[in-house]
């Protein structure tokens, strides 16, 4: 089993910042990749970064330039680092770990950490 506790969503103002934390334990091996999801209600979670096991980074274009994804392996933590929030930043945040055993995709969530931006 995987387990990953998210930690670091709060209340900020709009121009603010915000770092997230993921800690992640348990059978850890085999990560092809990890990342950050959002949600607001009625709509779907979307992809908002990831990082590989290589350190490839990908974002949301509503966040390029703003948010940086980042990971220590010795902690197996993944940061995601918001800067420059927007209102249309709230949401809840989910951590996301994705392994690849032969071929076999497994994903992992976090329970998740709001995010409220105000204007």
């Amino acid at each position: 089993q995987v387990q990953l506790v998210e930690s670091g969503g709060g209340l900020v103002q709009a121009g603010g910042s915000l770092r997230l934390s993921c800690a992640a334990s348990g059978s850890i091996s085999s990560i092809n990749a990890m990342g950050w999801y959002r949600q607001v209600p009625g709509k779907q979670r979307e992809l908002v970064a990831a990082i590989t096991s290589g350190d490839r980074t990908n974002y949301a274009d509503s966040v390029k330039g703003r948010f940086t994804i980042s990971r220590d392996n010795a902690k197996n933590t993944v940061y995601l680092q918001m800067n420059s929030l927007k209102p249309d930043d709230t949401a809840v945040y989910y951590c996301n770990l994705l392994r690849v055993i032969f071929g076999t995709k497994y994903n992992y969530w976090g329970q998740g950490t709001q995010v409220t931006v105000s204007s």
